[in-house]
């Protein structure tokens, strides 16, 4: 019942080390600063950090471009647990054909660009490109969500939205003020992430804050995409979408039975609302807005972004409406609140991925959306980033919001709260009703199933000097190889944020120990005790160096991406792009993410392919849990996930000196 997203780990690496999980045009690397001046009262401030946050930003050092012999080898060893020993030959033929020539001359075309473009990444440009040139409905293929634990001081939704709205704009405020304290990956916590260090680097110079970082061994985070979390949204477009940003806006848009209301978070004088008054103006929404409004445009941001595109540009030419769609735009963000309440996990998945799409607004960064019992969760769209900023928010208004008690004041009169409505015209009103059906038939195809195990977790795995991630990724092997015999390709992404504009690099968890595990593992197979135990120690081990590699920069995927990209732009035609092997390895099969927060209660994303799985997971110190969604044409997600269980435990036994074979 836990996950998170797909295509790219969300990741936060201080206080805690998570890992990393996903935009247009580059975006600025430093500040995003509010165009107007805050109070100076303390106690809106989330905190107030000695080290400014963008302390480190301009001492980062710079992604590296694997060698191409390097990328070569790493792409070889990922493709030979998936191939027969004939298939293996040819793709190496292959391979080193393309580094000999056509790889080698994009490889240098590469290099010679990253040497000119010295203030981003050689993958940065291109991946914000990947993203906003996509042009199917970003619903479950692009945007995910991830839900906050309960808050045990209440089960009130207008209570819970209250909460995290203040604890919010108190992030806001302090991210604006550079005062919200710089993403720190701490090598070993105890000798760095203390009063010393942070005494010391903040007398540094920004360009060399970085290297005195380095001499405590702790390692600072690039937080560009920062400057898109809050007033931004996905602007759709024919070719290629576009990201905008409105700082000078202080309003927040809440959606309610498909009416949208806005009021500002951030009075004239720069002070924040109090919560009072928050819960006054929500209180105000809910009162005015308790009949379902048939024609929400919201449903139009699930369309597919040609046609939305020119559905909004529709729209535009009426003035009331683009003011209304301006109005959603520079929004900080949107807060849903759905009265619905769910009844299960699988129901709860379904309102925090997509809903009915009546009550959603899919374009903006992120949406907060609070159901009927106070549960809540973060849903986000993700060109703009990869979801570094919104674990780090996530983290940090789900600690702020929940260390106390909130009982409002109900006498306190609501202000400013305006109500907004589209001027629709017949055709419109038919082409939103076409698009609430298409949504729910598109939506329904997904299927869920999750499932936990509270007998063990991280801190025994790590007892046995193995790591828990490698594990899980293993079980997922060993699951898949028992229902069909064989590996497929699979897709863990890994964050560079260590590195200036940064992205993510991907792990391939498909490898040959795993696979020569996994057949060690099956009933048939007369493999004992000590040898499987072995096995899991070196798939650990593996997974160890590859995970490493990745977070270093030196994976084998985004070089690969990137080149391909240099040879589209280019006009050539590359046979070792178009290599059948090639392909079917970019045809992920498993799309795994995970993150760890003592915060997170569960996750979902979408597989990548019609025929894929999106395996969510979470590792806590003594409990595992996942939640798989799959397509019609994938394996059958409550298969995999038993299948998965039952290797955990088989892993276990072996662990334990117990051969589940004979049991």
């Amino acid at each position: 019942m836990y996950g998170i997203h797909r295509i790219n780990h969300i990741s936060k690496w201080s206080p805690q080390k998570c890992k990393s999980v996903s935009c247009g045009r580059q975006l600025q690397p430093l500040l995003n600063s509010a165009n107007f001046p805050y109070s100076t009262k303390e106690s809106e401030f989330l905190h107030r950090s000695p080290i400014p946050t963008y302390h480190f930003q301009p001492s980062l050092p710079r992604l590296p471009i694997p060698k191409l012999e390097d990328t070569s080898r790493r792409y070889l060893d990922a493709q030979k647990p998936l191939l027969t020993p004939e298939q293996y030959e040819d793709v190496k033929r292959t391979t080193e054909n393309f580094i000999g020539h056509e790889g080698r001359e994009l490889h240098a075309e590469l290099v010679a660009q990253d040497k000119v473009n010295k203030h981003t990444s050689y993958v940065s440009e291109p991946w914000f490109d990947m993203y906003l040139r996509y042009r199917n409905s970003i619903v479950l293929n692009h945007n995910p969500f991830i839900a906050f634990n309960p808050d045990p001081t209440t089960n009130d939704p207008l209570i819970r939205a209250t909460k995290l709205l203040h604890a919010a704009i108190r992030f806001k405020k302090s991210l604006d003020a550079k005062v919200l304290s710089p993403d720190v990956y701490h090598l070993n916590p105890k000798k760095s992430d203390t009063a010393m260090f942070r005494n010391i680097v903040k007398l540094l110079p920004s360009s060399l804050s970085w290297y005195g970082a380095y001499f405590f061994k702790a390692f600072p985070l690039d937080m560009s995409q920062y400057n898109r979390l809050f007033n931004s949204t996905r602007i759709p477009m024919n070719v290629k979408d576009e990201l905008q940003s409105y700082p000078e806006d202080r309003h927040i848009a809440v959606l309610r039975n498909g009416h949208l209301f806005t009021f500002d978070l951030i009075k004239d004088d720069g002070s924040l609302l109090s919560k009072d008054e928050i819960h006054a103006n929500l209180r105000n929404i809910v009162d005015r807005s308790s009949c379902e409004n048939g024609t929400s445009c919201g449903i139009l941001t699930a369309e597919d972004r040609a046609h939305w595109a020119s559905l909004r540009e529709h729209l535009s030419n009426n003035k009331n409406n683009s003011e209304v769609l301006r109005k959603m735009d520079g929004a900080l963000f949107v807060l849903c609140l759905d009265d619905k309440k769910y009844s299960d996990e699988y129901e709860a998945m379904k309102m925090f991925l997509h809903g009915d799409g009546n009550n959603r607004w899919f374009d903006k960064s992120f949406q907060l959306i609070v159901e009927g019992n106070g549960e809540a969760a973060i849903h986000f769209e993700h060109a703009w980033g990869d979801g570094v900023a919104v674990m780090r928010f996530f983290n940090e208004i789900h600690k702020e919001s929940t260390q106390e008690n909130f009982e409002p004041q109900l006498d306190i009169a609501s202000t400013n709260v305006s109500h907004h409505e589209f001027e629709l015209d017949d055709g419109m009103k038919n082409v939103i009703a076409n698009s609430k059906d298409k949504f729910g038939n598109f939506v329904s195809k997904l299927s869920f199933h999750a499932q936990e195990i509270e007998d063990f977790g991280k801190n025994y795995f790590k007892d046995k000097k193995l790591s828990p991630d490698g594990v899980l990724q293993l079980a997922f092997q060993i699951a898949y190889h028992r229902m069909y015999g064989c590996a497929v390709p699979t897709y863990e992404s890994c964050s560079t944020a260590a590195f200036k504009h940064g992205r993510t690099e991907t792990i391939r968890p498909a490898t040959m120990q795993t696979l020569v595990c996994a057949e060690a593992f099956e009933a048939s197979n007369p493999s004992g005790v000590d040898e499987m135990a072995d096995l899991v120690g070196k798939s650990s081990e593996m997974h160890g160096k590859l995970t490493k590699e990745a977070a270093m920069g030196q994976g084998f995927d985004r070089h690969l991406f990137a080149l391909a990209n240099m040879a589209l732009k280019t006009n050539r035609k590359v046979n070792f792009f178009e290599d059948t092997a090639y392909q079917k390895m970019n045809h992920i099969i498993l799309s795994t993410s995970t993150v760890f927060s003592p915060f997170v209660r569960m996750g979902g994303f979408a597989p990548v392919t019609p025929n894929g799985l999106g395996v969510g997971y979470m590792i806590n110190d003594n409990k595992i849990g996942c939640n798989v969604s799959a397509y019609p044409d994938s394996p059958n997600c409550k298969d995999f996930v038993e299948n998965i269980i039952k290797s955990l435990y088989d892993i276990h036994s072996v662990l334990e000196g117990r051969n589940f074979k004979k049991v």
